[in-house]
């Protein structure tokens, strides 16, 4: 789908669109486009191929390129992807084109931080900015990665809790979730860091002074996520080996339990296989309280043997 906005001038530009034709200044969304929506944009506003298409890619990563006058910079974004009826968070690559008229953003699926542009939610936006555009898309960008992962928190502080009380699959699989859409968080996280290092370093884009200290409170917004993804990742390595541990043990004190159990049954059904034996003159068969007294001894030996375990705290 294709989309074009554009701002008016003035402190508070006011957001019109979508409209229907590409004039200066204006921002052209593209998400889940057709071929023909991108050989459109491509022809109209003089923009590689290659270029459009390279965040369609799911396995592209974060990186900057220019070509004639134009640049591409490729950003992975917090996404929800549900598989087998099981909603996880991974990142998807979100395209950035900026040329000397336009800004061209590209993404093979509907994105909530552009989504905010359009709610006229982002202050002091405007399409003509194009620098500071873009930043803003990685400062909200960034404010969404720490929303996703105090979320992450909070679900680690309840499963936790929940494993407190009894230990199942299903919270370790959950675990399992959160580990690796925090893995996919710390690897795009650094990612985008290196981008936005590289743009502090090389300039590849007009930049005034104000937009040169938006883009250090940006790397600072993405450090802060960064090292929060990094935090939550390595608590809940440490939370899934310990509750490993704890089932572990937990296993091996059932399985003593029963072992002990298991010797202590054995001694009165050894006694019992013995005058179980079809033979004569068995000890005691001449008594009339033989079964009482065989018995007795039985549970005699029984006992003692379950006190000795208990004093060698086996049980």
């Amino acid at each position: 789908m294709m989309q074009i906005f554009r701002t008016g001038c003035g402190h508070e530009p006011a957001m019109t669109g979508p409209v229907d034709t590409i004039s200066e200044g204006a921002w052209i969304r593209l998400y889940e486009p057709t071929e023909a929506e991108i050989a459109d944009v491509g022809s109209r506003c003089a923009i590689p191929t290659e270029f459009l298409k390279a965040a369609l890619d799911e396995e592209e990563r974060p990186r900057i390129d220019s070509e004639d006058d134009v640049v591409l910079i490729v950003m992975d974004i917090p996404v929800t992807a549900e598989f087998e009826e099981i909603k996880t968070l991974t990142t998807h690559p979100l395209g950035i084109i900026i040329t000397k008229d336009y800004v061209v953003t590209v993404c093979s699926r509907r994105s909530q931080v552009l989504d905010d542009f359009v709610a006229g939610k982002v202050r002091h936006f405007a399409t003509m900015k194009k620098t500071r555009f873009m930043f803003q898309i990685f400062y909200r960008n960034a404010s969404y990665y720490l929303s996703h992962l105090r979320q992450m928190e909070r679900s680690i502080s309840r499963i936790e809790a929940e494993l407190h009380r009894s230990l199942k699959n299903e919270e370790l699989f959950q675990m399992m979730e959160l580990e690796k859409s925090l893995i996919y968080f710390s690897t795009s996280l650094k990612s985008n860091e290196a981008v936005l290092e590289r743009i502090l370093r090389s300039k590849p884009l007009k930049m005034y002074e104000e937009d040169a200290e938006f883009l250090e409170d940006v790397i600072i917004e993405n450090k802060q996520a960064m090292e929060m993804s990094q935090i939550y990742l390595h608590i809940l390595n440490g939370m899934t080996q310990a509750f490993a541990t704890i089932i572990s043990n937990n296993l091996n004190i059932v399985m003593k339990f029963l072992a002990s159990v298991t010797i202590i049954i054995a001694v009165p059904t050894m006694i019992a296989s013995f005058y179980g034996m079809n033979v004569l003159d068995l000890p005691l068969s001449d008594r009339p309280l033989a079964f009482e007294t065989i018995f007795g001894f039985s549970v005699i030996i029984s006992v003692a043997m379950g006190l000795l375990m208990w004093k060698k705290k086996i049980f």
